[in-house]
């Protein structure tokens, strides 16, 4: 019997390297983003809004975060099957997971090292491409799995 199991964790120092990298990334596009970083059970890590980020933004990059930390995959309009999802449909999983826990907005990435996830990243505050181009630039900047 094995009890206990060897697994990988997110560091404060390579959850500050994602920061930067996020931080780089949303200076180059010019847009001031939030970013949220989450461990494997969806606990926050680092938060950052920048200069001039709208406050919104701080809710919806942590819930992106957990959702995709939660999920292992992308936040997107799909459930937690990838199955499509209408408004209605997206709106009642939601309010059933809690909506601190799951949303259908872009910009949420699991971080996965060797197939395993150690956590999540949320950005918030550009379109969904330029969110979703943000949290691959953190990813990439430690090495990370870009989910397929």
């Amino acid at each position: 019997m094995q009890a206990f199991a060897n697994k990988k964790q997110l560091t404060s120092e390579g959850a500050r390297a994602m920061l930067a990298a996020a931080i780089a990334e949303s200076e180059a596009l010019g847009i001031a983003t939030t970013i949220a970083i989450v461990d494997a059970g969806g606990h926050l890590v680092l938060l950052e809004r920048m200069e001039g980020g709208r406050f919104h933004t701080v809710h919806s990059s942590t819930t992106k975060a957990v959702c995709a930390a939660s999920n292992r995959r992308t936040t997107t309009t799909q459930g937690a099957q990838a199955q499509p999802l209408d408004t209605l449909h997206a709106i009642g999983l939601a309010l059933a997971s809690g909506p601190e826990r799951w949303t259908a907005m872009e910009g949420g990435y699991p971080i996965f090292v060797e197939g395993e996830c150690v956590g999540g990243i949320g950005i918030s505050g550009g379109d969904w491409e330029q969110d979703q181009q943000i949290a691959e630039a953190a990813i990439n900047a430690v090495g990370a799995e870009i989910p397929g």
